[in-house]
């Protein structure tokens, strides 16, 4: 498998600032931000399965525009994949004629655009001998992760969680672990805004990396913009033998 990541920012602002959104292989999305929107049209009509973690704008915002780019130059609907309350999320705020049209009826209910399939905490979806795994995770609304199984690795993308118990239980048991991409969204001054909001700050990301009993490489995504160079600088100077990087737009991982 190849993840390649098209934004990996907590918001906008600069060429290197789009919100989170990877690309497995030519056809699958993880979430689908403003990054989705540096792709061509070329590549936009090859992506046939979108994986949502949850309904917040800076992760779905894109499946609006990409639907109506290119639904009408494809064979077939494009699969978004969701819990059930986020599946609801979106119909009820986002393609509901108000917000944006519903492509679940365009250009006709018997051949639409968009389809929507449930998934929940623990389903496996394989697609073409790839395994992608739908992991806990703790937010304001709610909100998944994804284990990526080629096989031969694993990757784990945490989605936005605050401190979450029941992701370590599942994450320790992955024998081909390669690689965890995990939020940090604010520094450490900002640790109460964290807690409230679940999501992760540099002192609350130590204590959920002690709880990882395997080794990995790991990266920080969802990063303020404005708080960058603060909150790595913070995560470099924790104590353990850890040492995450923050990734950026563009990286490529391949396992």
């Amino acid at each position: 498998m190849r993840l390649r990541v098209l934004g990996c920012s907590g918001s906008i602002g600069g060429q290197q600032n789009r919100t989170t959104s990877f690309l497995v292989d030519h056809d699958i999305l993880i979430d689908a931000g403003t990054g989705v929107g540096d792709l061509s049209l070329a590549e936009l009509t090859l992506i046939d399965h979108i994986f949502v973690t949850h309904s917040h704008l800076d992760h779905v915002n894109s499946i609006a525009f990409f639907l109506d780019s290119v639904g009408a130059l494809r064979p077939k609907p494009v699969t978004v994949y969701a819990t059930g309350p986020t599946i609801a999320i979106l119909k009820r705020n986002l393609f509901n004629w108000d917000i944006w049209p519903d492509f679940t009826v365009i250009p006709t209910p018997e051949a639409p655009w968009l389809r929507y399939q449930e998934i929940e905490v623990g389903r496996v979806v394989a697609l073409d001998g790839r395994k992608i795994t739908v992991l806990p995770a703790i937010h304001t609304v709610p909100a998944v992760g994804y284990q990526l199984d080629s096989g031969k690795g694993s990757l784990v993308f945490t989605g936005d969680t605050g401190p979450n118990d029941a992701l370590w239980q599942v994450v320790n048991r992955i024998e081909n672990l390669r690689f965890l991409i995990i939020e940090t969204a604010f520094s450490d001054k900002d640790r109460e805004l964290a807690k409230l909001a679940l999501h992760l700050c540099p002192s609350m990301l130590a204590e959920e990396l002690a709880k990882l009993k395997r080794p990995a490489e790991i990266y920080i995504t969802h990063l303020k913009p404005s708080e960058i160079e603060l909150t790595m600088q913070e995560i470099d100077e924790l104590p353990g033998d850890r040492r995450p990087r923050p990734l950026q737009n563009n990286h490529v991982f391949e396992f």
